[in-house]
């Protein structure tokens, strides 16, 4: 059994190597792991996934590649590693700061003690009249009740970090997507853009094409309806541009209120007939202010379509783009360039 095993796994091994050289994916354990699954044809739903990102990329996108390992090939323990990682950090943030608190709070009792044992010291040496020990002695009875509280603030922090490590255990799947995603629009945050732009450019990929989008006039939801609206605003452009994604088109947040298309294997006048597309779509956009019943619209996007030159640097490649979106907020907004 054991000898099967061993063949079978070198047969899978022989299967892998090559396509991820084909495929310029890095040698790591990750991806060996995720392209051994992949040949030993054990879950068809991962093949069926990452043969559509192939069809669509030519290169496995690294960002994309360690979502599909996570969700499909990750063990437990690995992913509440992942899990963990940021809720303690999280965690040990508050902590600290509740220990640092703790600290500034017994060196200011501590002076206010001493102050007030000289003072005690001065009933025997002065003779102090009645009212003024009873004064003395109110004093150090409410710096004591202020030590209290401050120490039972502290230990009331640990038990919450107690229940927060409780808690982490039940949300590890949440965890997993925060290095990678954007929590409140639930695209792909910047982090995961950087490294999936780079990896594009470092293979000169041919037909690879940018958007830049960014909502018109967002300054004004934030002023006129507050920031909850605003929030509303980003999660709900957020979800229709995800919506809106195909052809291995993906969207992330670039921060703020801009926004970036990723086209891989695409032309200069397909991007921008897609960003036109999104933009029709978002135009459409209305929302409902929870608090007042009343319903928002004029939601809008400009965008910067650009496709990716020969030997283009990256931040130029992402400038060109920029300096599109800008000339479109300057005519006038919700409209794509350039105009072809």
């Amino acid at each position: 059994m054991n000898s099967k095993l061993l063949i079978q796994s070198a047969e899978n091994l022989k299967k892998a190597v090559p396509l991820m050289m084909k495929y310029k994916v890095p040698t790591t354990p990750l991806n060996y792991a995720l392209w051994y699954t992949y040949v030993s044809n054990e879950l068809p739903t991962l093949n069926e996934k990452l043969d559509h990102l192939i069809a669509n990329n030519d290169i496995c996108p690294p960002v994309q590649s360690e979502s599909l390992y996570r969700e499909f090939v990750a063990d437990k323990t690995e992913a509440s590693t992942w899990a963990l990682r940021s809720g303690i950090d999280k965690m040990l943030i508050q902590l600290d700061q509740s220990l640092t608190d703790t600290h500034n709070d017994t060196n200011t009792f501590r002076k206010s003690f001493e102050k007030t044992f000289v003072d005690i010291n001065r009933v025997e040496n002065e003779g102090l009249s009645v009212e003024e020990v009873i004064g003395l002695l109110k004093k150090l009875q409410g710096d004591s009740k202020n030590m209290h509280r401050s120490t039972s603030f502290f230990c009331k922090s640990l038990e919450s970090a107690k229940g927060e490590i409780t808690s982490l255990k039940t949300q590890l799947e949440k965890s997993q997507k925060q290095a990678l995603y954007d929590s409140l629009t639930g695209l792909l945050n910047r982090h995961a853009f950087d490294t999936e732009l780079s990896a594009y450019l470092q293979v000169k990929h041919q037909g690879l094409c940018l958007i830049l989008a960014d909502i018109d006039h967002f300054k004004m939801f934030n002023d006129q309806w507050g920031h909850l609206l605003g929030d509303q605003v980003l999660k709900a452009v957020g979800r229709k541009l995800n919506d809106s994604m195909r052809n291995g088109a993906s969207a992330y947040r670039f921060g703020g209120e801009e926004f970036v298309i990723l086209l891989p294997k695409s032309k200069l006048r397909i991007a921008r007939h897609f960003a036109e597309t999104m933009r029709k779509t978002i135009e459409k956009l209305s929302l409902k202010d929870k608090r007042t019943g009343e319903k928002i619209k004029n939601i809008t996007l400009s965008f910067g379509v650009v496709e990716f030159q020969k030997g283009e640097a990256l931040s130029d490649f992402i400038a060109r783009a920029d300096q599109f979106l800008y000339e479109a907020k300057r005519l006038g907004r919700n409209r794509v360039l350039p105009i072809l």
